[in-house]
């Protein structure tokens, strides 16, 4: 009886909880707006004439494959002809990738890699030749920067699985997940300089909350290579995987960056997705909107399934 009396408790609790955070919707309303991932909005550019524009430089895909049992998603870069260089189908295909991780209710996380060994290199010059006019890069720019800003809040725990070269935009990719496991022989170089740009998909802005500002104008005004040692040295890498062909047992690297991300996938999708939730209003939110949210989050956990299969095996912390 008064196992039964504590969850009818946790219940009314749970449903106090919800009842305030229906009475502060537009609050609600103005966070999700504001952590949605669109940068820009349709008063800023024209996304679909972009997307149109687009369009008309093809080749290569992004595919994205689902482990239902695991949690875990695996979305690859792939045009290795072109060391997986975004044509502008690509670019467009990575927004509507993006879009079915932000509705998988059953996930937990994703590993973002290149097909065929290698990253990716950027940008195909096809593309890159076509929307050289400053409006359209621009326009360019502002379509990736809200696509790997909605790759980077996706209520997932992201991985980016470096394999030999992400150069340029896709060193700028692999600052848009959560997490970066290096495997041998890889690098990761900010080769913008020697085009004689500057990163414009929201890379420079992600490398300085990642390794601060001093580092940052190191990597790019240097354009210095980042092998996986010197990743962990600055803390841009947060893992060095294995050689399979020199170690026996430890698996590919795929197989690698599986096993160092279910560490952190253990557990029913609501509890990860609203740990991400947190930990990402407490990143990009002013220091009172992030406690408010947090709030908010725990009430949508607190007397849940997870929460009250916990309680009534009397659970203890080991």
């Amino acid at each position: 009886m008064a196992e039964k009396k504590r969850i009818m408790v946790m219940q009314t609790m749970r449903c106090h909880f919800l009842r305030v955070s229906h009475m502060c919707g537009s609050w609600a309303r103005m966070w999700q707006r504001q952590m949605s991932g669109r940068v820009y909005t349709e008063m800023d550019f024209d996304q679909e004439e972009m997307k149109a524009k687009l369009l008309g430089f093809p080749g290569g895909s992004i595919d994205l494959s689902k482990q239902e049992e695991s949690g875990i998603a695996i979305l690859t870069i792939n045009n290795p002809s072109h060391m997986n260089a975004f044509t502008g189908t690509m670019m467009v295909q990575l927004e509507e990738k993006v879009c079915q991780l932000e509705q998988w209710a059953d996930g937990k996380g994703l590993i973002l890699q290149g097909a065929a060994g290698t990253f990716c290199s950027g940008a195909d010059l096809n593309a890159v030749k076509g929307l050289s006019e400053p409006k359209d890069g621009m326009k360019m720019c502002m379509f990736m920067q809200n696509v790997q800003t909605r790759l980077l809040r996706l209520p997932l725990i992201t991985v980016a699985l470096v394999e030999g070269r992400a150069l340029g935009g896709g060193a700028e990719l692999t600052t848009a997940c959560d997490f970066r496991l290096m495997a041998p022989g890889s690098v990761i170089q900010f080769v913008h300089k020697h085009m004689g740009v500057v990163p414009g998909w929201g890379g420079a802005a992600r490398l300085v909350r990642l390794v601060g500002s001093q580092n940052s104008l190191k990597l790019l005004c240097g354009a210095s290579k980042v092998d996986p040692e010197f990743g962990l040295h600055i803390r841009l890498a947060d893992g060095a995987l294995k050689d399979p062909q020199i170690e026996d047992g430890v698996g590919t690297v795929l197989q690698q960056a599986e096993k160092w991300l279910s560490h952190y996938t253990k557990g029913p999708p609501p509890v990860i997705q609203a740990i991400k939730k947190v930990v990402l209003s407490g990143r990009e939110l002013p220091l009172a909107e992030a406690l408010r949210t947090e709030k908010e989050v725990f009430g949508t956990v607190w007397g849940g399934r997870a929460n009250l299969q916990a309680l009534s095996r009397k659970f203890k912390y080991k």
